[in-house]
């Protein structure tokens, strides 16, 4: 799997906002099938910054209706990286 497949987008909301300036903690949705050494190599090699620790969980999909015709989202997998001590948050997430 090539490092750009495995981090789709960075999830910024209130919660990871919180999270990324009190712990130093990027949370990014990345492909199901990468597992915690992928996720560490590719934000390693994209961000140049060093990754102390990768926590990952799925998020189940959510079931939708658009009148009497159901659906459902499909399931997506989400990446809690913590930096290490000393290393910068990349500036694209700075101002956010």
């Amino acid at each position: 799997m090539k490092t750009t497949d495995v981090i789709r987008r960075p999830l910024i909301t209130e919660k990871t906002t919180v999270i990324r300036e009190e712990h130093q903690t990027l949370v990014f949705q990345v492909a199901m099938d990468a597992n915690k050494i992928d996720i560490k190599r590719a934000v390693e090699k994209l961000l140049g910054s060093k990754v102390q620790s990768v926590r990952t969980s799925l998020a189940h999909g959510k079931m939708k209706r658009q009148g009497k015709f159901q659906g459902r989202r499909s399931d997506w997998k989400k990446a809690y990286v913590r930096l290490r001590e000393g290393e910068k948050l990349p500036d694209f997430l700075q101002g956010a």
